[in-house]
């Protein structure tokens, strides 16, 4: 199991900080875990799965509008 810093979140999922918080905040991004102090990172599973299921759903709408 890989835990990504929030750089690498970023990086990987091409959000800003504040819209990866607010996600987090409304419950439509996974909940980074506490690595000790003030530090967080988040499963690189969890954040896969979250773009699979992001590109799922465009797809989804996608049909309906054909």
């Amino acid at each position: 199991m890989r835990i990504l810093r929030l750089k690498d979140v970023i990086e990987k999922t091409g959000l800003a900080r504040s819209t990866i918080y607010k996600y987090v905040d409304t419950g439509d991004f996974p909940k980074p875990i506490s690595l000790g102090g003030r530090s967080v990172g988040w499963v690189d599973s969890e954040v896969h799965e979250w773009i699979i299921k992001a590109i799922e759903e465009r797809d989804y709408q996608d049909s309906f509008n054909r």
